[in-house]
């Protein structure tokens, strides 16, 4: 088989593509489902997403007449292609290494803003008003939370080159040699060096995945969906689409960094303990910090990311780059 047609493969079927698609969807209506559990609500059946997704490719595609036309149709294209590239690059522990063994820390970073340019994108692109405020606050909020990550990063790469090199300076961005490393010498997860990082993490992934308190782009009592709001029918799926798989890739990322043990010599077995750290990891970071706050105002939660999961990511990284 080519390595052409297996890459299509690993980004269509597994790692990515269906199978991110499948488990992300069952993801996000179990969040939905315990999110009400915890709001004392009966809440949607878990296939809700699925229903919402259906429904929405039943309807008409309309376009704004003063929207750019071009940009307005492939934003959430441009979106949904990142994403499913970037799902193929997340190792399973025990199962996959990603696409070729090529699974870098800094072309995560780089794929990982794609579904925030192209909300961005579509949002100006959309001649509203709602989506040009949108796209102000949704830029703001990607850059405060890419720094704490880019932070995050670099200290896993440093104390992952520090041990491979016996404590020589020196960082190591391949996944697969950060996962092999930590199931030889432990996770960084229990690591005092890395605890505030993985903390970090934790508050890291309410913000890029847009959930209250960081859902300020889209705030349906301020901007009705901001830059959504124009988009309808199968656009609007897709982008929902693309926020699934995301949330499959920034589940996937933090358990490879942080935790990436296995348990069994069996691909299933591991499999299913992959799925298993990804849930556990939704529900401490998604699920439970959106049941119990309110929405943040952008100037408050720019503020909160350049200071405490800066400050955490930064502490670790000190702390890797002295020890």
């Amino acid at each position: 088989m080519s390595d052409t047609l297996l890459a299509i493969l690993h980004m269509c079927i597994f790692p990515g593509g269906a199978f991110a698609l499948l488990v992300a969807m069952f993801f996000k209506g179990l969040d939905r489902r315990v999110e009400a559990r915890l709001q004392r609500r009966v809440g949607p059946p878990l296939i809700q997403p699925w229903l919402d997704i259906a429904k929405l490719l039943t309807k008409e595609t309309l376009i704004p007449k003063t929207a750019v036309r071009s940009v307005f149709l492939m934003a959430p294209v441009f979106g949904f292609t990142g994403m499913a590239v970037c799902a193929a690059f997340i190792p399973i522990p025990g199962v996959f290494n990603g696409l070729f063994n090529m699974g870098d820390l800094l072309v995560i970073f780089y794929l990982l803003p794609i579904p925030a340019m192209a909300i961005m994108l579509g949002g100006s692109a959309s001649s509203s008003p709602y989506g040009a405020v949108g796209f102000s606050r949704e830029m703001m909020l990607m850059l405060a939370y890419e720094t704490p990550l880019l932070m995050i990063l670099l200290a896993v790469a440093m104390l992952t080159g520090k041990i491979l090199t016996g404590g020589a300076t020196g960082a190591e961005f391949s996944l697969l040699k950060i996962v092999a490393m930590q199931q030889q010498v432990g996770s960084f997860g229990f690591n005092p060096v890395m605890i505030p990082a993985f903390l970090a993490y934790l508050i890291f992934l309410p913000g890029t995945m847009g959930v209250v308190p960081f859902d300020i782009p889209e705030a349906e009592t301020e901007l009705i969906e901001g830059p959504l709001l124009e988009y309808g029918g199968p656009l609007l799926a897709m982008f929902q689409i693309t926020s699934a798989l995301k949330t499959f890739v920034v589940l996937g990322l933090g358990v490879a960094l942080f935790f990436p043990g296995t348990i069994s010599d069996i691909w299933l077995v591991n499999l299913v303990w992959f799925l298993l750290k990804c849930l556990a990891l939704m529900l401490v970071s998604l699920t439970l910090v959106k049941s119990a706050t309110g929405r943040f105002r952008i100037d408050q939660a720019f503020r909160f990311y350049i200071t405490v999961p800066t400050a955490l990511a930064l502490c670790s990284l000190i702390l890797v780059w002295v020890m």
